[in-house]
């Protein structure tokens, strides 16, 4: 039987997804939300353009479907092909057995998954091999569970679509993209606001009567699957289809042009708004954020970073001391939270090296990371700005040729490089970095006699460092001071490293390996640089790019954003304290004041040793916006919502050193307005300026 047969389960399954879309957009239209009236044309686009993008959309989403139904097959199990192929699967599921396969390099859940995964494939092509009297019965339960479970995501699509349209009124958004970041925040969200069991029963029940009338009305397929010739035509006639779904989709997309927003989205297919949010990943603040006018948010912006110019954060910095142009080295730690080192209470002795530096340093005790993932920690050391809703610029499209600490280096003469163990295009660091002067060096440059050891993420740490030392040796010959920024990799899934560094077994695959490793890769960087003949007139600026964890009772649980950092100068720093409250996006800012660097700033981030510096702290995720400040947490959030809570210092902890020091978080009920405010002017300009290109070079 042809797979394009008007009783295909190919063409029902694509009827059943159109209904269902359809029966959507009646249903949101007339939402109490939607609070518009829409002209006959406009009626008309939306249905007759969005039944296009329906089918198109699901020519693409259905390509596991069509190979399915396309690989059914009886010869497949004929001697010995079926031996083979058993063969093979029994080999790959013994290879992951094994511990020895790439997913274990991974680590994570991930090997137990591909393990389950090809379990099942196994199995199941040895019932349908070994027990040929069977295979028809065996094979169409597995052909009603899979018509079951595109039936079920189709309405589960559905009812997810309704419910994040009667929140916010649109169709799929970044905000959708961040709920699939934090699954375990959103099922507990839906757990708490919907009656969860009779919703679910409804959908399961839904989806099984809709399951029984597909697979009774298809089953003719299974009994008469197509001969090789007729399997060859069906894949020609999808490749085609494929094909032009590809183009016709954008395209599309590009009719969504009618100034009533309601029409564009009830227009769009909910699917490909979520891949377009996922590739664009931004989020508009004006539309989900509460806003002022522009001049209100500069004027207040105004007040916390003094000098800025009107509508804009550029400013003059000047220094009265002639400039100091020394060698700097950045290394952002990955995930090294304050609380693994002992300066900030820690008593397992993980880091002993970074607690003896710290000692040794200016130690900022009161630092803020401003994320939760290295491309927001990389941003706020390199665009020192406030992080914006979505994701971070460094994943942007228009990220190049911003103002950016690197730029500063560059037009002092300095050499700019970026030095990465792992692969530069993960992240899109390669393209963030070498759109904005760096030169870049990631494990593609380096030779096999200098890997010693390496994972999914790239070399150790270790050879990270010798690496470095190397190309600042060759720096230091060409007369010119160097700006190395270096970014770790080892404190990372699946936490493996060298045997025999630590008394710790990489086998054991364990954070505290992962983080007592990473100090031991310091240590052995700092006793390699003591040697070199350029070490004392260098500055190191040792922080983390974001904690180990985020996830808590709150949207921005602040004790999971607190992050070490400190500046290393023996006969230029002297050691001391700083316990004022700040931001990471401060930490290169107050670099400069130190270096008495004079200069036109577009930055958000401030030296915290000025006299005209008022503490505050920038947190976030992807949608909520945050600022610490007078011991209040102001959190915007989509919806145009704002909370704030009052942080309470716990009463445990080495307090009176100022370490360890810990807060709970209590909902206010009579909010500060003069804060929302403040949260809002800088997020909405930051947003603004990034938009209107005015943090550009």
């Amino acid at each position: 039987m042809p797979l394009f047969n008007k009783k295909s389960p190919f063409i029902l399954l694509l009827l059943f997804s159109l209904l269902i879309n359809f029966i959507l957009r009646i249903v949101l239209m007339l939402h109490p939300i939607t609070q518009s009236h829409f002209s006959l044309f406009e009626s008309f686009k939306i249905f007759s353009f969005g039944f296009l993008s329906d089918v198109f959309i699901f020519i693409i989403g259905s390509l596991f479907l069509f190979l399915y139904l396309i690989f059914l097959s009886d010869s497949k199990y004929l001697k010995p092909y079926g031996y083979i192929i058993f063969g093979l699967y029994l080999f790959l599921f013994l290879y992951i057995l094994s511990g020895k396969s790439i997913l274990t390099e991974y680590g994570g859940s991930l090997p137990q998954v591909g393990l389950i995964f090809i379990g099942i494939k196994t199995f199941l092509f040895g019932l349908l091999l070994f027990i040929p009297k069977y295979r028809s019965k065996i094979r169409y339960i597995l052909f009603v569970i899979t018509i079951f479970i595109y039936v079920l995501v189709i309405i589960q699509n559905a009812v997810s679509e309704f419910f994040f349209w009667n929140e916010f009124g649109v169709r799929y958004n970044f905000i959708a993209v961040d709920y699939l970041i934090y699954t375990n925040t959103v099922i507990g969200n839906i757990m708490e606001s919907y009656p969860v069991i009779p919703l679910f029963s409804v959908i399961g029940l839904i989806s099984i009567v809709s399951t029984f009338y597909i697979a009774k009305n298809t089953k003719n397929y299974l009994q008469n699957l197509p001969n090789f010739v007729v399997k060859i035509k069906n894949l020609a006639v999808y490749s085609v289809a494929f094909t032009i779904s590809l183009i016709a989709i954008p395209f599309l997309a590009k009719q969504q042009n009618s100034e009533n927003v309601f029409a564009n989205e009830l227009q769009a297919n909910g699917i490909h708004k979520f891949y377009l949010a996922f590739m664009n990943s931004e989020l508009e603040y004006d539309k989900f954020y509460k806003s002022l006018s522009d001049e209100e948010a500069f004027a207040i912006l105004k007040n916390q970073i003094p000098n800025i110019n009107t509508n804009s954060i550029l400013r003059t910095i000047k220094n009265d001391s002639t400039e100091i142009h020394k060698n700097v080295v950045l290394i952002t730690v990955e995930s090294l939270s304050a609380e693994f080192l002992e300066e900030y209470g820690n008593e397992k002795k993980l880091t002993p090296f970074l607690d003896s530096l710290a000692h040794k340093s200016l130690q900022f005790t009161n630092l803020y990371a401003v994320g939760n993932r290295t491309v927001r920690g990389l941003e706020s050391v390199t665009l020192c700005l406030a992080p914006t809703a979505g994701e971070s610029v460094v994943k942007r499209k228009d990220n190049k040729n911003k103002f950016t600490t690197g730029s500063l280096f560059k037009n002092r003469n300095y050499s700019v490089k970026f030095l990465y163990g792992g692969d530069a295009y993960f992240d899109n660091m390669q393209d963030f970095f070498g759109g904005n002067d760096y030169e870049i060096f990631d494990k593609k440059l380096f030779k096999p006699s200098e890997v010693s050891f390496s994972n999914i993420w790239g070399v150790c740490d270790e050879d990270m460092y010798k690496k470095a030392i190397t190309l600042m040796n060759e720096e230091s010959k060409l007369g010119k001071p160097f700006f190395n920024h270096i970014m770790s990799v080892s404190n990372h899934r699946p936490f493996t490293y060298p045997e025999g560094k630590i008394d710790i077994p990489s086998n054991s695959k364990s954070r505290k390996g992962g983080v007592k490793y990473t100090d031991y890769a310091l240590k052995q960087f700092f006793k390699m640089a003591e040697k070199q003949s350029w070490f004392k007139n260098t500055v190191y600026v040792i922080l983390a790019d974001h904690c180990a964890s985020s996830s808590g009772k709150t949207e921005l649980p602040i004790n999971k954003y607190r992050i070490p950092c400190m500046i290393y100068s023996p006969e230029f720093i002297k050691p001391s304290e700083c316990n004022t409250l700040m931001s990471q996006i401060d930490v290169m800012p107050t670099l400069f004041g130190l270096l008495n660097f004079s200069y036109e700033s577009k930055f958000y981030g401030q030296d915290v040793f000025q006299s005209d510096y008022k503490p505050r702290a920038l947190i976030a995720t992807y949608q909520d916006l945050g600022l610490i400040k007078d011991n209040v947490l102001t959190v915007l959030s989509p919806g145009k919502k704002a909370k704030q809570f009052q942080m309470i210092l716990k009463p445990k902890g080495k307090q009176d050193q100022n370490f360890q020091v810990m807060y709970d978080e209590k909902l206010m009920q009579n909010q500060r307005a003069d804060l929302i405010n403040e949260t809002i002017s800088y997020y909405q300009t930051t947003a603004k300026l990034l938009k209107d290109k005015k943090l550009d070079k």
